[in-house]
């Protein structure tokens, strides 16, 4: 088997001789080839060639969520074919690694090599369904370039507090949950729109919901960790399904300790819930319209400001080693 690695070296758990250990470890079982990323981009520039070549088996990505995200959006640039296309591995290396958790990999990187190649060994694989974010037609967005996305997406509310964090990262200051913590405070304190929702969500054959402060689409389950704590904002959502939607109409003080009580308290069978939030579970497609520009995220990347993204559930789009 030839693999592609994609390292990346700001990766925030794994040291330069960490990483030095798990290349070793890794090519003692394939014939490798690792990259070290150098810009932004970078990732998905490498997914890209993998895809385009003719004797490349696997992309191994070695980092976060971001890095997973861009090496997935390079493999599918061209659309998804499991058959076809290099499988996908990851390496977990950043403070949160949701998709690699979410597939059941230990979130430890030299835990989940040897679990990597215990499965190339095993034959162990599975084709997931993603996500895929587009500019909508018709709209000021409509040109925006479409993404796909391996575990969850955000417009409003949550996408502010990313671009909180990054805005800190690049600051430099550490990823950490208390710096999470800390900047969801800042983002209440400064949401304009916390009492009368700017968001309204269309689908197919259903009345659109209207005034929502923050929708948060989930691909899979759970929607992030807070430490090692599992949180569920759509306990249904599985790579197996479409796509699910929490949407929030209401952050005031009462609404976000309820919501934030039941987010820590969150289970498997039970997400937040009450008369301000609407749950949808397995969508093929919906939109989100917002009266005024949002902060989106997607797999805990800023993207900027949108008024609106279509988000359509793609299934069995990628085949992953597990």
């Amino acid at each position: 088997m030839r693999a592609l690695l994609v390292v990346n070296p700001a990766a925030t758990t794994t040291s330069a001789r960490r990483r030095d250990v798990l290349i070793h470890a890794l090519a003692s079982e394939m014939k490798l080839e690792a990259v070290t990323t150098e810009y932004r981009g970078h990732a998905r520039d490498l997914g890209r060639q993998a895809a385009q070549s003719d004797d490349i088996d696997l992309v191994v990505a070695l980092g976060g969520d971001g890095t997973v995200n861009e090496v997935v959006n390079g493999l599918l640039h061209a659309g998804p074919d499991p058959d076809r296309l290099p499988g996908l591995a990851v390496v977990p290396g950043g403070s949160t690694n949701v998709f690699a958790r979410a597939l059941g990999l230990p979130n430890d990187p030299v835990e989940a090599t040897g679990a990597l190649l215990d499965a190339l060994r095993e034959g162990g694989e599975r084709v997931v369904g993603l996500g895929l974010a587009s500019g909508t037609p018709g709209t000021e967005d409509e040109a925006v370039p479409a993404r796909w996305f391996t575990f969850n997406a955000g417009l409003g509310f949550d996408a502010g507090v990313v671009g909180r964090v990054e805005q800190q990262r690049e600051r430099g200051r550490k990823s950490t949950h208390a710096l999470y913590v800390r900047q969801v405070i800042r983002q209440f304190l400064g949401e304009q729109n916390r009492r009368h929702g700017a968001i309204t969500l269309e689908r197919p054959g259903a009345d659109p919901v209207t005034d929502l402060v923050v929708a948060i689409v989930s691909n899979t389950s759970p929607w992030t960790y807070l430490g090692n704590r599992p949180m569920y904002t759509s306990p249904k959502a599985s790579f197996d399904t479409g796509i699910d939607v929490l949407g929030l109409s209401r952050l005031s003080s009462a609404a976000v300790a309820r919501y934030g009580t039941q987010l820590l308290t969150s289970s498997p069978e039970r997400g937040p819930h009450g008369r301000h939030a609407v749950s949808l579970h397995d969508l093929d497609r919906f939109t989100l319209h917002s009266k005024a520009p949002l902060p989106l995220q997607m797999d805990g990347d800023h993207l900027g400001l949108r008024t609106s993204v279509t988000f359509t559930g793609v299934r069995r789009a990628l085949r992953v080693i597990v």
